[in-house]
């Protein structure tokens, strides 16, 4: 046996100590995660395959619709419009809850692209019965079904018979008596939105004011249809697009400069079946498309052919509705006074002096108003001592139809 240097200098009688041997694994580490991630893919594949989704990984969108119970008691909201949550491959919206038969408007985001689409939720025994959830809305009672036509969106005003909806749905007056004293209309806008404040102007305002609803809203048919039983006259509020839009939006289906005749009639369709039995139409914001001959020429024409009138109310200095009514032998009113644009009861009350004082010198006045608490408080406080100065309170239709004949 041949010895080493190492072992020749060892300690005789001891034996060399022995090296200990290494552990070793029959892979690598590299080989260990390559493994891993091939167990991975499997059963990744695996999933994929045999899950059936055809619509993996494209957008969703998820709409939660709650009814009540009978038992509980609807929430009033403010608008309709759901507020779309976010999120990288998902859009959830969670709009309040809707009491049966009730119908709410949602604004549907797509998370990937940013897209929007209105969708009309709700509609009672249609959704019970598993039926489009954009049901039209119900023709409402006391309507008269020679002055409607079907349209995509449900029933929309139409002449019949020699029939007109603004003679039609206009309110009772003496009008006899209107054409030898000075008159007031006073028109008051935004309702629909808001069944509390709705019901205000409704119950504590005199028959003759009118009242003017915006097509948003739970259920704005209803609530129409409660003010012509207390004999108030209704127009229907266009949303028309302002000078600062969108950072200013009236809503969906506003009526856009940008947009062809084709477009916005569509959308005007939509506005005009969402509720019935009004005598004409309004702008609902819209400086700029009042003021645009291209885009508000087509929406007089159809008021007319439609046997309704229309009123500006008088928000846009540039408006050109009196020539284009003029044209068309529309109905036509306008707003002179804002009453609540200073919303205190003093500024107020300096409103109304000042729409009592217009109609003395030219005849007919007319105000504009929302239905904010202090204003129906001093406007039914001011309206119930008009008469006594020797100035009455008209309906709207009535003060149209004196300044066309004046």
């Amino acid at each position: 046996m041949t010895e080493t240097a190492d072992d020749l200098s060892a300690p005789l009688g001891q034996d060399k100590p022995r090296r200990k041997r290494r552990l070793r694994l029959p892979f690598t580490s590299m080989q260990l995660l390559a493994v891993l991630l091939g167990l991975f893919l499997v059963t990744f594949a695996g999933f994929a395959i045999f899950n059936k989704d055809p619509l993996g990984g494209e957008p969703m969108s998820r709409i939660a619709i709650n009814q009540l119970r009978p038992t509980e008691k609807a929430t009033d909201d403010k608008s309709a419009i759901g507020q779309g949550q976010e999120t990288k491959h998902e859009t959830k919206e969670t709009p309040k809850q809707a009491a049966p038969g009730e119908q709410k408007t949602i604004t549907m985001i797509d998370g990937s692209t940013g897209a929007r689409r209105d969708v009309v939720i709700g509609g009672g025994d249609a959704a019970d019965k598993g039926e489009a959830a954009s049901a039209p809305p119900p023709v409402m009672t006391g309507i008269n079904p020679k002055l409607l036509e079907k349209s995509r969106y449900g029933m929309i005003p139409v002449v019949a018979d020699g029939l007109r909806p603004f003679n039609v749905y206009a309110a009772d007056a003496d009008r006899a008596k209107a054409a030898k004293m000075p008159v007031v209309a006073i028109v008051i806008g935004g309702l629909g939105v808001g069944a509390a404040k709705t019901l205000d102007a409704i119950m504590k305002l005199p028959p003759a004011v009118t009242l003017a609803f915006t097509p948003y809203g739970s259920d704005p048919g209803k609530l129409a249809e409660r003010a012509r039983a207390q004999r108030h006259e209704i127009f229907l509020q266009i949303p028309m697009e302002p000078y600062d839009f969108p950072d200013n939006d009236p809503g969906p289906q506003t009526l856009l400069t940008s947009l062809s005749p084709d477009q916005n009639m569509d959308r005007l369709y939509w506005h005009l079946s969402r509720m019935q039995g009004y005598a004409g139409l309004t702008n609902f914001m819209g400086a700029r498309f009042i003021a645009t001959e291209p885009a508000i020429q087509p929406i007089i024409r159809e008021a007319a052919k439609r046997g309704l009138g229309f009123f500006d109310d008088g928000s846009s200095p540039r408006s050109i509705a009196p020539q284009a009514a003029a044209n068309q032998a529309v109905p036509f009113g306008k707003g002179d006074i804002a009453i609540d644009a200073v919303p205190t009861a003093t500024e107020i009350d300096r409103a109304l002096n000042k729409l009592e004082s217009a109609a003395r010198e030219r005849g007919i006045a007319v105000g504009t108003a929302s239905a904010l608490p202090v204003s129906i408080e001093r406007i039914s406080a001011w309206t119930k001592t008009l008469g006594d100065r020797g100035i009455l309170l008209v309906p709207l239709t009535t003060a149209m139809l004196k300044s066309k004949s004046s």
